[in-house]
């Protein structure tokens, strides 16, 4: 089972568990069922991760509450769907403002449930789409020569070509010569790319630490 493309439904109902399963997988959405929070992470601590959490609310033990506040603490990004009574609506809403995808009332309607993990799948693809693309450029600005570095930092932070030469101490030639080089060997497209690209990866290093 591919887990890239995998939904993890968590519900301590056994009956439900099995309904939701069954139409999922009448969808060609592949699921694998949990009757607990706590099993669902017991599970997620050999490496396993999933591309969709949909969980109920009220449940004994953890609550997908909280369970969202623990994917939060461990920084997984996976997208979760809540799965919440009428009495649960207020809490349900504050958890999407802290992050969770989306939520669904009990009961709820199939295509509805549907709708919203396609979506869900579609943000984990967009997602990885993203984060292989950061992993690409890390390890090629590690290829970088020290002086490449030098150069591409100073280019970001908006230096032009002359006030970089005088920076370094090399000619404007010479610095168009590394430029070139630093975006040949990021694969950024321009300027704007390079800067752009190499935001979002502080960005990440700084959530990540």
């Amino acid at each position: 089972m591919n887990e890239s493309d995998l939904v993890c439904f968590i519900d301590d109902d056994e009956a439900v568990r099995d309904s939701v399963g069954l139409l999922l997988r009448e969808h060609e959405i592949d699921v694998s069922s949990f009757a607990s929070a706590e099993a669902f992470l017991g599970q997620m601590e050999g490496g396993f991760q999933p591309a969709c959490i949909v969980s109920d609310v009220k449940m004994p033990g953890l609550s997908g509450l909280d369970l969202q506040r623990l994917l939060t603490e461990q920084q997984a990004r996976i997208p979760l769907i809540l799965i919440t009574g009428h009495g649960d609506i207020a809490m349900a809403v504050a958890a999407v403002k802290a992050g969770a995808h989306d939520f669904i009332e009990k009961p709820f309607d199939d295509q509805r449930l549907l709708e919203s993990i396609q979506a869900a799948l579609d943000e984990a693809r967009r997602k990885k789409a993203y984060d292989d693309t950061l992993q690409d450029f890390a390890a090629r600005i590690g290829e970088l020569s020290a002086r490449q570095r030098q150069v591409m930092d100073l280019a970001v932070q908006g230096f032009s070509n002359k006030e970089i030469a005088q920076e370094l101490g090399i000619s404007p030639r010479t610095v168009e010569t590394y430029r070139a080089w630093v975006m040949e060997k990021t694969g950024a497209r321009n300027l704007a790319d390079l800067v752009r690209l190499t935001m979002r990866l502080e960005a990440l290093d700084g959530a990540l630490n």
